[in-house]
């Protein structure tokens, strides 16, 4: 008998994550003091965001990341739109104060991790982007090597993150309602987890996985342990480049946007804007930083996650709307989904 895909976990793993990611916390403190030096140069003079970037020497997405976890661990403050120590920061991590703590987390300066860290906050590549062969993990770009690919990495990463899905999918199905008789096109949808919960909610919807060839045949394998009658169809192309099917009147980005910088995240909800009629949907399945780019401390970390292996980061809620808005959709509130996630509906007006 076919396993549901509407099946829920008993036990809540959202821990594990947390546990899993709480290393680049570490990572990004020690950059940050012994590295940058960020809290006695914000004790001599608060700075813009914009500002400490330029006197870091660092660019806008790596800038964001390190200052939004420095935010959400509690140990810098903004006010009037400039950057401070925390009181917490301000005893225990000024150089030269009597309780200052920061040589003790220097210890660690030297690590591998954090020097790793170091270099990617620098140059603002993800990991495997320097020709080093290890491939880019998460993402897919003409001239840039892909882990996704080749047959061996593909199917490990997508049936990796597939791990998440399988416990997010069934809430994301109760979540969102899709039209009868309609059709859903997930873009980048990996092992197609998130469209055959749905399809399993909603007996009359049909779907399309949009992805790269060697993950496709992962999804088309996936699709025969659920019973969707026959319900899903593979497509392969470039989100960025090919065109989308056409007559779908909704568009799943589930965990797509976070992996690709501002620019991208913009073209790519206009060429969805294009291929939706009036009155179609756009579904964005993702994590949600607060709009003060401030917490919470799970998600900042998950954004030094996606920023060592994309070429993104986590955005706010507000980033999300703006970038809709302009597409020319309306949005509604965010409906939390499971393990930090969240999805923000938005209909093309």
């Amino acid at each position: 008998m076919p396993r549901s895909a509407l099946d829920l976990p008993g036990t809540d793993p959202t821990s594990i994550f947390e546990l899993f990611r709480g290393s680049y916390g570490s990572e990004l403190l020690t950059a940050a003091i012994a590295h940058f030096d960020i809290f006695g140069r914000l004790a001599r003079e608060p700075l813009s965001l914009e500002a400490l970037a330029t006197a870091l020497n660092l660019e806008a997405r790596p800038a964001n990341v390190l200052i939004t976890a420095l935010r959400a661990m509690e140990l810098l403050i903004e006010t009037d739109g400039r950057l401070a120590p925390s009181e917490l920061a301000r005893e225990h991590l000024i150089p030269g104060e009597y309780f200052d703590v920061g040589d003790y987390v220097g210890l660690a300066a030297q690590a591998p991790g954090v020097l790793g860290m170091v270099q990617l906050l620098k140059s603002n590549q993800p990991l495997g982007s320097d020709g080093s062969g290890s491939g880019t993990a998460f993402i897919y770009r003409d001239g840039m090597e892909s882990a996704m690919e080749a047959e061996q990495s593909a199917r490990h990463l997508t049936m990796a993150l597939a791990g998440r899905a399988k416990n997010v999918a069934p809430a994301l199905a109760q979540a969102v309602r899709v039209p009868e008789h309609g059709r859903l096109l997930d873009l980048g949808g990996g092992t197609g987890i998130y469209s055959y919960a749905l399809l399993e909610k909603n007996p009359t919807l049909k779907a399309t996985i949009f992805d790269r060839p060697e993950v496709l045949k992962v999804a088309e394998e996936t699709s025969q342990k659920y019973d969707i009658q026959n319900r899903a169809e593979f497509v392969a192309g470039d989100m960025f480049a090919d065109n989308f099917p056409s007559k779908v009147d909704t568009i799943l980005l589930s965990n797509i946007l976070h992996d690709w910088d501002v620019p991208e995240c913009q073209k790519l909800i206009a060429r969805c804007a294009i291929a939706l009629a009036p009155g179609g949907r756009i579904l964005v399945h993702d994590v949600f930083l607060d709009d003060g780019l401030d917490g919470p401390l799970p998600i900042a970390l998950y954004s030094a996650a996606l920023f060592s292996l994309t070429e993104g980061r986590a955005y706010s809620t507000e980033e999300y709307e703006s970038w809709l808005h302009e597409a020319g959709f309306s949005t509604e509130p965010v409906v939390p989904t499971g393990v930090h996630c969240g999805v923000l509906a938005g209909t093309k007006k």
